[in-house]
């Protein structure tokens, strides 16, 4: 039996209607709508095409949105001002900086400066400890597994008491994940195993997994048989393995594989999420839910 087909754009155009929607209904209500500030510095086309989707995105959803472009010779200390600026600024709910920033910049002292109860990216210390904390602490969490969780919810994958395992321990997409799905919470209350390029056996630990969440970033690491028959399977690598000619446009575009092999995979999983098209669209997604929710925590709603 073929895997039920977990879509990241489906989920996303139902996400972003409903944030739409709280928007309208705040603006009416309180005279106000989230706003939030995308900071690019320098001119990197992959840099400029995801703050170009953000901004689009932010707009459709009715946000008040300042793009604040600066040249690639800004200095650590010109931005660490900027940001406090916007830090200061009531109408802004959400700073953004795009990361990576050029070489004379410490990319973590900048996302320190950040005020964290404006840091819709989460990934602020302190966001990142109130995630570990869990319950009402939480405020941001980071964006690609808060859009996991969304995916995992929405298509109705039972996850309290299954047996979830995480393959990659990043600080942006393993380690959050794995925390926000063992809290005492709906969408949650599973028992978690995070595995690494250190873990002895993976296969083992993969095999027993009722769902089975992938970033690593290495092309078809997880082998088909790792996974268990039925299990959800959550595909968060985008690896580029080549390039075609498209057939559309006649322009060269990326070859794109997943950390699982896809084709093999859908034939024993019972759901499962592509590449491209499964957790990507979901990343941006999150971001606008966490700047409505920074403005709805101001406004005390």
């Amino acid at each position: 039996m073929t895997a039920k087909i977990i879509s990241g754009p489906q989920l996303r155009e139902e996400i972003l209607e409903e944030i739409t929607q709280e928007v309208e209904a705040i603006k009416a209500r309180h005279g106000v709508v989230p706003g939030l500030v995308t900071i690019l510095v320098g001119e990197d086309p992959a840099s400029i095409s995801y703050v170009t989707l953000k901004i689009k995105t932010a707009h459709r959803v009715g946000f008040h949105e300042i793009q604040d472009n600066q040249p690639e010779s800004i200095s650590e200390d010109e931005l660490l001002s900027l940001i406090e600026k916007y830090n200061r600024d009531d109408k802004i709910n959400g700073i953004l900086v795009q990361l990576p920033l050029p070489k004379q910049i410490n990319d973590q002292k900048i996302i320190n400066a950040i005020d964290p109860d404006k840091d819709v990216d989460g990934l602020h210390p302190v966001n990142a400890g109130r995630l570990m904390i869990g319950g009402d602490a939480v405020k941001f969490p980071s964006c690609t597994p808060a859009g996991i969780q969304e995916m995992i919810i929405r298509s109705g994958i039972p996850t309290e008491g299954a047996e979830v395992v995480v393959v990659g321990r990043s600080n942006l997409v393993g380690k959050p994940i794995a925390n926000i799905l063992l809290q005492k919470a709906k969408g949650a209350n599973a028992t978690v195993t995070l595995v690494h390029t250190r873990t002895k056996n993976m296969a083992d630990h993969c095999k027993r997994a009722d769902i089975l969440i992938v970033a690593a970033g290495v092309p078809n690491l997880v082998k088909t048989e790792w996974i268990k028959p039925g299990a959800c399977v959550i595909d968060v690598g985008v690896n580029r393995v080549g390039e075609k000619i498209s057939e559309k446009t006649g322009k060269t575009i990326a070859i794109l594989k997943g950390d699982v092999d896809f084709e093999t995979a859908k034939e024993v999983a019972g759901s499962i999420t592509p590449v491209p098209g499964g957790v990507g669209p979901m990343t941006i997604t999150m971001l606008m839910k966490n700047t409505l929710n920074s403005l709805k925590f101001k406004l005390g709603i």
